[in-house]
């Protein structure tokens, strides 16, 4: 259920248009490019992409039961963290930062957005495989830079499979073993942050799984959504 295109201009806009159609999107269902001309990150920030890289979208459809619809990013950060890190070896590891971002060190090495379509939540992700773009502001890193990086179709037939598993148990268990799972494997507790525009350190994450950001004076501050940035 993987389809492949040349070039487009953003995955998610391509099954949003389907969506609004009246086309039947199957969950499991995955749109691929080899390049995109008008891919877009959080903030509406230009998604920059390179030959070899992953650019993808899937979509998923939500249910009465399910838990919170922006806890995907959750999900989809731990699909990822399963799949990139036995590519991995010492002292490199990829690190989840919340809310929507893999690092390798402080080089964002993948990144996720959701957008919300009716009853419908598109995922798409971005993953730094052969080359990553020179940003201004954030450094960036390939994963062929520091391993043997998998070729593009082998890393996204990896990825729907483990998608699709992290979605059953995102729907099977609920979403307290997601933020169990994520804070294992995402930023450092005390890690020094700004989120929105509040300075303090890393402190978890609710159960719903929104940041949880320590202040100077020892409160709490609850980040539901919003730019986060490290800052140590």
């Amino acid at each position: 259920m993987i389809q492949t295109v040349p070039e487009t201009g953003s995955t998610n806009a391509d099954l949003a248009a389907r969506l609004r159609s009246g086309e039947k999107v199957l969950e499991g269902h995955w749109l691929i490019a080899d390049r995109q001309t008008s891919g877009r990150g959080r903030q509406g920030r230009a998604w920059l992409d390179g030959a070899g890289n992953f650019m993808g979208s899937t979509v998923v459809h939500i249910r009465h039961a399910d838990p919170k619809p922006a806890s995907l990013a959750l999900l989809a950060g731990l699909a990822l963290h399963e799949v990139i890190s036995p590519l991995l070896q010492p002292p490199h590891s990829a690190v989840l930062k919340w809310p929507n971002d893999v690092l390798i060190g402080r080089a964002k090495l993948a990144g996720i957005l959701l957008e919300r379509e009716g009853e419908a939540v598109i995922i798409g992700i971005g993953v730094n495989l052969a080359s990553a773009p020179a940003l201004s502001d954030r450094q960036t890193v390939a994963l062929g830079a520091i391993a043997e990086a998998p070729q593009r179709d082998a890393f996204a037939a990896a990825l729907a499979s483990q998608f699709t598993l992290e979605l059953d148990r995102w729907r099977s268990f609920g979403l307290s073993p997601i933020v169990n799972r994520w804070l294992r494997a995402g930023t450092p507790a005390g890690t020094r942050i700004t989120a929105e525009g509040q300075e303090g350190t890393f402190a978890g994450l609710t159960p719903e799984g929104s940041l949880q950001l320590r202040l100077a004076d020892g409160s709490l501050q609850t980040i539901h959504a919003g730019e986060v940035n490290l800052t140590d």
